[in-house]
């Protein structure tokens, strides 16, 4: 990442605080981590620190589009740093592994609706489902 986490909050016009940052840095070490995944890690971090708390910063970073939140069907919430590629991604269906994809042309939006009806489309979201290579090596033991 170019910049530091508090210059992205700054830039943003978010206040820099200690929950903001631990959020910021558990992200960028684990994207496409839950919510769950990412409150336990900041309270591991920080110690005390409410969940509505790091519900509230997940919320306020994904507002500001310095996080992205992705919605796998059948799955929670994932969260990583908005980078504004417009890339996509892989989702493991046996067990939930999540990979980034470039984009499927190159540049964004990768995608041209059939009729936009009148929208300016600027992103498409595109997921793709499959078997990852570990759970392809556990079926074939099976």
């Amino acid at each position: 990442m170019t910049s530091t986490h508090a210059e992205l909050l700054r830039a943003a016009d978010l206040r820099v605080t200690a929950p903001r940052l631990a959020v910021l840095a558990e992200v960028e070490a684990h994207p496409h981590a839950t919510a769950e995944t990412i409150r336990q890690a900041v309270r591991d971090r920080l110690g005390t620190v409410s969940t509505q708390a790091v519900y509230d910063v997940l919320h306020a970073l994904t507002d500001a589009r310095i996080l992205r939140r992705i919605e796998p069907d059948g799955s929670p919430g994932r969260f990583e740093l908005y980078r504004g590629d417009n890339h996509h991604h892989v989702v493991c269906r046996r067990c939930g592994a999540i990979s980034d994809v470039p984009c499927a042309v190159g540049e964004a939006p990768c995608l041209h609706a059939s009729d936009d009806h009148g929208f300016t489309i600027e992103a498409a979201e595109v997921i793709y489902w499959g078997t990852c290579p570990e759970c392809q090596l556990a079926r074939t033991g099976d």
